[in-house]
């Protein structure tokens, strides 16, 4: 799964991934994710990768210092600013367009290109949506990539999804908690924070022939 596919998706607005509030697990477990050694209850840095034109970003602005953001979809980025009202400044760092406004920094390219230089202020990331819109044969090279361009000390909020991969296609992608285990206990550790089902409420994934979905929220860290 290429780039193209995801800008193709933001081109056509098949964008059902979007969420219209802010995500309910990032307010509860937002102090988890302190990294070890900051003593601030406000990370100075926070990466949000894939980030589309979340409103998380907006959450995350008010309570951090900067807020880092990656997105291959130009339209997804743009139109993050014009939606939030934020005036921005543009220009190109690198292989990205660099997009400033407010406390917020968005760069628009392909998250494979991004080096140790842009995110070495990093002390917080935050995963809700970008492990699990990756097929598994790119999972593997996304995991070393964040671990390569992190910082040494540094704390992960992901939330992951769990079903029947053979009842349903991703995007989202299932990533069973083995996996989670497994792709990040090589450069992280691993601490499962809750685990529910929430199929009751994606009366669109029951529709696609799922009986359940197990989403986990996982603080990892080093």
């Amino acid at each position: 799964m290429e780039i193209g596919f995801w800008q193709q998706r933001w081109q056509e607005d098949q964008t059902g991934f979007h969420m219209s509030e802010v995500n309910e697990y990032l307010s509860r477990y937002w102090s988890a994710i302190n990294a070890p050694g900051v003593s601030t209850q406000a990370p100075p840095s926070v990466f949000v990768p894939l980030c589309g034109k979340s409103l998380d970003l907006v959450w995350l602005a008010a309570q951090a210092g900067t807020v880092i953001g990656v997105e291959c979809s130009e339209k997804a980025v743009t139109a993050f600013f014009e939606e939030q009202q934020l005036a921005m400044q543009s220009g190109t760092q690198g292989a990205f367009n660099c997009y400033t406004g407010a406390n917020i920094t968005l760069y628009q390219g392909d998250f494979f290109a991004l080096d140790k230089a842009m995110l070495q202020d990093v002390s917080a990331v935050y995963d809700r949506a970008s492990l699990v819109a990756l097929p598994e044969a790119m999972r593997q090279r996304y995991i070393e990539k964040l671990a390569d361009v992190l910082p040494q000390t540094v704390s992960i909020l992901l939330i992951s999804l769990e079903y029947d991969q053979q009842k349903m296609t991703g995007p989202p992608f299932s990533v069973s908690d083995d996996e989670v285990q497994r792709l990040y206990k090589p450069f992280f550790n691993v601490e499962q924070l809750e685990a529910r089902d929430i199929i009751d409420n994606e009366p669109r994934f029951r529709d696609r022939g799922l009986d359940y979905m197990i989403e986990r929220v996982y603080k990892i860290f080093r």
